[in-house]
């Protein structure tokens, strides 16, 4: 377990919609997983993979409680969601105090399909990013998708580096450079895109103890990120998927492209050493 067992979790940052249903989902399932996370794992143009708005977003439909299940880190040790919660908690932390004017984006935990502010989605696109309702998405059946279909060692940090992945697409959407990120490619501007919001991520971790809710990091969860990392890579994802590399269509990196931005996040603990706009790619 990574989360502080006195933490104090803070469930009004996450919303839980699972068994709420959302509409039939169309397509999708695991294999729609990997078929699209290269595309859109962490948060890529959600807008293209998304359906029309039924006139109803997440923030008018029902929610789970959580509040009564996940009241501490201790939770965490049971329950996978209580732990997602502390994640976001501690990610939330960092970055408000890290970026002027800071605006909360709440997690949403779904399955099968829900509506938001970019439209209609499956649990088909994995986590994603929508800026216009400021919202993080996941089906949590992502992470089981992660080590049986995508073939990493999985974990809770592995977990740890999908969601604050995320929330540095959040951290882009405030300061104005999620616009930058059209065109594919290896060295296009959705892959630096994304690139950042993997360096973003290594950020929060080597903060992340300063927050109050995780204990220190050992070595062996810096592995399990760096693992999953390297399991999302574009290279990864074609080479199981379809058998060959093909970098003219990368909207994400490759594995070594992503660990090698986490970790400049992680050992520089700067915001400011995350320019993969100008970097040599």
């Amino acid at each position: 377990m990574t989360i502080r067992p006195d933490a104090r979790l803070d469930t009004g940052q996450v919303r839980d919609r699972r068994g709420m249903g959302g509409g039939i989902a169309v397509g999708g399932g695991i294999a729609g997983i990997i078929a699209v996370v290269m595309f859109l794992m962490g948060g890529g143009d959600a807008s293209q993979l998304v359906g029309a708005l039924n006139g109803e977003t997440v923030g008018g439909q029902q929610t789970n409680d959580l509040s009564q299940e996940c009241q501490t880190g201790a939770d965490a040790a049971s329950r996978d969601d209580c732990r997602i919660i502390g994640y976001v908690n501690s990610i939330q932390a960092y970055w408000g105090g890290e970026v002027a004017g800071y605006r909360l984006a709440t997690t949403t935990f779904f399955e099968g399909g829900i509506n938001t502010g970019c439209g209609y989605a499956t649990s088909a696109v994995g986590p994603f990013y929508c800026p216009p309702d400021f919202g993080i998405y996941i089906d949590l059946g992502f992470f089981d998708a992660l080590t049986t279909r995508l073939g990493a060692e999985g974990g809770p940090f592995a977990e740890a580096y999908i969601i604050a992945h995320e929330y540095g697409h959040h951290v882009q959407n405030l300061v104005g450079t999620t616009g930058s990120g059209s065109g594919a490619g290896a060295e296009g501007a959705s892959v630096r895109t994304e690139l950042q919001a993997d360096c973003y991520a290594g950020v929060w971790a080597s903060h992340a103890v300063g927050t109050g809710f995780l204990q220190p990091i050992t070595q062996d969860q810096i592995g399990q990120a760096l693992d999953a990392a390297e399991a999302v890579g574009d290279d990864r994802i074609q080479e199981r998927t379809q058998g060959q590399v093909n970098p003219e269509t990368w909207t994400h990196g490759s594995s070594e492209q992503r660990q090698e931005w986490f970790r400049i996040g992680l050992d520089t603990g700067d915001p400011t050493a995350c320019d993969t706009f100008s970097a040599d790619l």
